[in-house]
């Protein structure tokens, strides 16, 4: 007879277990090399972002119907303000990176809260901060950019039958992007001249 199959969450709790089991048994095959590309569109601030293939344990994933795309700007108020001729809103780097920062954060907890048999009721995530755009716009010296942000602060508004608050704030912390944003990481930068391109080529 075939057990009956428990979902939580819309996961499979069996196979969650499986994958977790297998990922610590063989860790090189669930590594994954991440990227993005963003293209300038003419007007100053303005690029448009690509999102679309990724490796997972050494094999590139690409199909034609995971590219994802979007427009990047600034505050309309601001760059009319800044001289942009007929400005306009467009979502913000900053602004879509702190939302991708409280989505993290609530997969940090979504994942480890089915993996450990407690059901969510309702979850959300707020995050803010202080920005000073002075670095920015070359008004203050680039060795005060850790200035820039400030009070940086998320919130999760939770409800479960099972809460144990230091357990979701564990599971909070192992989300990816808050590991990405509060801890120190080496950007490797390259600026490529169209020669160097050419001459790669």
């Amino acid at each position: 007879m075939v057990s009956e199959r428990q979902v939580n969450h819309g996961v499979d709790t069996e196979e969650l277990a499986a994958f977790a089991e297998h990922a610590a048994e063989n860790p090189e095959e669930v590594q994954l090399g991440l990227s993005a590309r963003s293209t300038y569109e003419g007007t100053c601030a303005h690029s448009l972002a690509t999102i679309d293939s990724y490796v997972l344990g050494g094999e590139t994933i690409r199909r034609d119907t995971r590219e994802y795309t979007i427009p990047y700007g600034g505050w309309k108020e601001v760059l009319a303000a800044g001289g942009w001729v007929g400005a306009t809103d467009r979502m913000e780097p900053i602004e879509v990176a702190l939302s991708a920062l409280v989505s993290c954060i609530n997969v940090g907890i979504t994942i480890n809260a089915v993996a450990n048999g407690v059901d969510i009721d309702h979850l959300e995530t707020r995050v803010r901060t202080d920005f000073d755009p002075s670095v920015l716009f070359s008004v203050d010296d680039l060795g005060n950019a850790d200035t820039v942000f400030e009070n940086l602060t998320a919130e999760v508004e939770i409800e479960s039958p099972d809460l144990d608050k230091d357990e979701v704030d564990e599971w909070a912390r192992r989300a990816p992007v808050y590991t990405l944003v509060s801890l120190e990481q080496d950007v490797n930068l390259n600026v490529n001249t169209p020669a160097e391109v050419e001459a790669d080529d």
